[in-house]
């Protein structure tokens, strides 16, 4: 069962965790222990999905948490995902993950025809773990309480989470480069904010 879950395309193995939920809502650790072996990528794309839809509030600041202490892994070395009680208790809706699976299907399934084994150095270690951090910082930024900017960076988890799933380099690469552009327009928009403010009150 576990070998035909790891052959299985992105979209459809969402869509089977989709038909495999008993009950109103799961939890995240049901969610993990259902991945088997592509439990990392996986989990990243779940987790990011909620992210990429713009003006939703409350979700994505729920899943950012976990999705920055999952990623932190990737930086520390392990090989399957752990999330504390605390974390790992967080519940999804059946419908709200259905409803997240049929929405990204066909996207998913566009990137899936598009990539393909390439600078697979990017996707294992030890040069995931600075992809890792990158989806830290990401994560990170998914928590400013400022509309619409859990969008771009849900993105470009997602778009990484897919590299890291089908071993493509260079997904990988753009995800890394969405996500830091993203980081820097923060940065940008708070220095002038900040020295906008300083003019206002005469600092």
């Amino acid at each position: 069962m576990a070998a035909l879950a790891q052959d299985m395309a992105i979209s459809d193995r969402l869509a089977q965790l989709v038909s495999d939920t008993g009950g109103k809502t799961v939890t995240l650790d049901w969610i993990m222990a259902q991945l088997h072996e592509r439990a990392f990528g996986l989990f990243l794309l779940i987790l990011a999905l909620p992210c990429c839809i713009p003006f939703l509030y409350g979700l994505p600041q729920i899943v950012a948490l976990p999705l920055m202490f999952v990623s932190a892994q990737i930086v520390l070395g392990r090989r399957t995902p752990w999330l504390p009680r605390s974390l790992s208790a967080r519940t999804f809706s059946a419908e709200g993950l259905s409803t997240l699976s049929r929405r990204s299907a066909p996207w998913l399934k566009r990137i899936e025809a598009f990539s393909r084994p390439r600078l697979t150095a990017l996707t294992k270690a030890p040069l995931d773990r600075i992809v890792g951090l990158g989806l830290v910082l990401f994560s990170a930024s998914i928590l400013v309480p400022l509309p619409g900017t859990n969008s771009v960076p849900g993105l470009a988890v997602i778009i990484v989470a897919m590299g890291l799933l089908q071993r493509d380099g260079i997904l990988v690469l753009l995800g890394m480069v969405l996500g830091t552009a993203w980081i820097g327009t923060l940065i940008v928009a708070g220095a002038t904010l900040a020295s906008l403010i300083k003019g206002w009150i005469g600092l």
